[in-house]
């Protein structure tokens, strides 16, 4: 990769104008980028930057030498949940699609990319968005869109496998096939089974997961259809609850899942089975259709099925809590008990994502609409418990359904007057998101019902220069409250993003520079706290007034045929107005103006990359982090420290008839730098692995 660019698409899924070849429309697994809009957009190509390293670790820590992007993990070793924040947003606020396709939970409005691990070897193209960006399919985007886009069969042939072991046990192992072109070139398809296992560098925080991807392609004439099935399947030994600053400092591995307590309250051990078991599986019927030079169509259906449960080892819990009356055993009165829980989700998500696009005169246009409907059925276990004997086991003890529909629309145009070209865009959102009781338990009495109606205009020009562009947009979203945020305050109010971008990008040769200034304020922002809910999901408040401001620079120099180097660094401050926090019962304390919970203002890469022979490649990559928070209040006590992160990668490429190898070899946290990136108010840490590396080779046979 010669530059780093801020490039965009004219849509989250692959969008052409008919100045195109008549065939791109079809063609999924090559990204169009027909125009430079005014937005800061990353179009990222999997085979050229991402795949050579790519030997089990998830989609966020592939990406996590990207502008802006910071990457944390549970299990500590990128294995497993792990999750991304760019400009300091966290992943609820980061539209994450698949083709275009909304791939974010409907309630939680997370990505739980451990769904879908080895995503990354069936994907061409990631394609991110800093800041609103253009309208998008699903949740509104307040920090970043972020859409994977899947590759399509090849035309020759072939079977592949690519293999990987590593630190922490850890060993991947993918198999793909493919037909290639069948039925005279009008039908080809693909399928691809990958496991990923891994102890994981926190004690006991295994990951055991497996995940699928088949696709069959027919095109014939104007028309394409495709249909794709994906999924996973994961069993994770839970590592959220992090550590003390004391436990960290002692033995930053250490796991508190699970503990076992005697009367003393002294460990005694852990219970065996304190796991996260899920298995989700996507469906989406794609066609395709051309009309003319100047117009063409596109719709997808798709159908998500999520279902699983996670296990906890809960010591000395009030039986009333589950729906047990206390009892008399002998000559004592039971109202407590070591219980074994079961929580469960039973959900699907189904929908329709249809755009036109075409041309007329000096216009290019884009339609879009979207409906989808989620259904999520809530439900609790107990499986045992301690003394209790005279009920039938597993007993429910909690039952509640929600239920979400959006039904969305856009449109898109971009007018071209010479060399200057004036884009806009509007996006009407409608949502509306209830939850019934159908058996209620303490703590699980998920009541409401709310609507949503939302505007959001966009509005930017481009300017085209000799080998440069310069663009300036505004953009505005709306974001409806999360479940979690619901039920933790029902007076939660939705946010209100404006969003200024002003970029620049240029090539002199050899030296490619991109510059972008933001300025994203906000009304109501729903902030992280800092603090957990009793299953470690991070809770939110309302800010009335914050904003996050920045400056974000990227560039590469190819000083040789052999050496090159790219970069990028993000400067930003990410502040609260009027931060108030309550001393105590009835006082209140307004702490003015006050750094936004895990927003860093530095953020730096640089990439050395060196090839020594022909298909050796050598790189670099160093990444440095600047302090954060881990609330709102600026205290010394909840601060993480910057850190510094050096990789190495070495990756060979050749030829042998008609097979091609490729042998990789990654190394994480070069030096050894013991760190942590993510918490909660206390403080507590979730500990990041140290030096640890990860090996691996891949066969193509055609």
């Amino acid at each position: 990769m010669k530059g780093i660019f801020f490039l965009s698409v004219f849509s989250p899924a692959v969008f052409s104008f008919a100045q195109q070849q008549k065939d791109s429309i079809y063609e999924i697994d090559e990204v169009k980028v027909v125009k430079k809009l005014p937005i800061t957009t990353q179009v990222i190509k999997i085979e050229k930057k991402i795949q050579r390293k790519n030997l089990g670790q998830d989609l966020p820590y592939l990406l996590k030498n990207e502008t802006g992007v910071e990457s944390t993990s549970d299990a500590g070793n990128a294995i497993g949940y792990t999750s991304l924040r760019i400009r300091g947003v966290d992943g609820s606020r980061i539209n994450v699609m698949l083709n275009g396709v909304p791939y974010n939970d409907s309630e939680s409005q997370s990505s739980f990319f451990v769904n879908m691990a080895d995503v990354t070897s069936s994907a061409s193209h990631v394609i991110i968005q800093r800041g609103v960006g253009t309208s998008s399919n699903g949740t509104a985007s307040f920090g970043a869109s972020l859409n994977i886009i899947t590759r399509d069969p090849e035309k020759r042939a072939y079977f592949s496998t690519q293999n990987s072991v590593g630190s922490f046990s850890t060993h991947k192992h993918s198999f793909e096939i493919g037909t290639g072109s069948l039925m005279e070139g009008k039908l080809s398809w693909m399928g691809r089974y990958s496991i990923i296992k891994s102890d994981g560098y926190i004690d006991r925080a295994a990951s055991d997961l497996s995940s699928y991807n088949f696709l069959v392609l027919y095109q014939a004439g104007n028309t394409k259809i495709r249909f794709q099935s994906f999924g996973g399947k994961e069993k994770t030994y839970q590592a959220w609850q992090g550590l003390s600053r004391e436990q960290y400092q002692r033995n930053p591995r250490y796991n508190t899942a699970g503990e076992i307590y005697d009367k003393q309250g002294k460990v005694t051990g852990f219970y065996d089975n304190e796991t996260d078991n899920y298995q989700q599986r996507h469906y989406h019927w794609l066609w395709q259709q051309r009309f003319s030079d100047q117009w063409n169509f596109n719709t997808t259906l798709y159908y998500t099925r999520g279902l699983g449960y996670y296990e906890n080892y809960k010591s000395n819990e009030k039986l009333s809590k589950y729906g047990i009356s206390p009892f008399i055993k002998g000559s004592d009165t039971i109202s407590k008990a070591d219980v074994i829980r079961r929580k469960w989700l039973d959900n699907d998500f189904y929908g329709l994502v249809s755009e036109l696009n075409g041309r007329f005169r000096r216009w290019d246009l884009n339609f879009g609409l979207i409906v989808n409907q989620y259904e999520g059925r809530h439900y609790g276990q107990v499986i045992k418990a301690q003394y209790v004997a005279d009920i039938a086991l597993p007993y429910e003890y909690y039952r509640n359904k929600a239920t979400k529909n959006e039904a969305s629309s856009y449109a898109k145009a971009l007018y071209r007057l010479g060399k200057l070209q004036i884009f806009a865009d509007l996006q009407l959102r409608n949502i509306h998101y209830h939850s019934n009781i159908i058996k209620a338990s303490a703590g699980e009495t998920p009541f409401f019902n709310e609507k949503y109606m939302f505007f959001n205009p966009k509005l930017g020009v481009n300017y085209s220069l000799k080998e440069g562009t310069f663009y300036l947009s505004y953009a505005q979203a709306h974001r409806e409250p999360a479940r979690g945020d619901i039920l933790n305050n029902p007076d939660v109010r939705p946010e209100i993003l404006h969003d200024f971008e002003w970029g620049y990008n240029k090539d002199f040769g050899d030296l490619s520079l991109s510059a972008n200034t933001y300025y994203m304020l906000y009304k109501d922002q729903l902030i992280l706290t800092g603090t957990l809910n009793d299953v470690g999901a991070a809770l939110r408040q309302n800010i009335p007034n914050s904003y996050r401001v920045g400056l974000e620079l990227g560039g590469s120099y190819v000083f040789t045929e052999k050496f090159n180097a790219l970069m990028n660094v993000s400067f930003s401050q990410n502040k609260n107005r009027n931060y108030i926090v309550n001393i105590s019962k009835g006082e209140i304390k307004n702490l003015g103006t006050t750094n936004i919970s895990f927003s860093p203002s530095f953020m730096g890469n640089i990439t050395l990359n060196y090839l020594p022979i022909k298909d050796l490649q050598l790189s670099w990559v160093n990444k440095k982090v600047g302090s954060q928070y881990l609330d709102n209040s600026q205290s010394a006590e909840q601060k993480l420290k910057p850190y510094y992160l050096s990789d190495f990668i070495a990756s060979y490429h050749v030829v042998v008839g008609k097979i091609e190898i490729d042998c990789s070899l990654l190394v994480n946290n070069l030096f050894n730098y013991k760190y942590t990136n993510n918490g909660y108010v206390g403080p507590y840490y979730y500990a990041q692995a140290g030096t640890n590396l990860l090996a691996g080779i891949a066969l193509k046979f055609y």
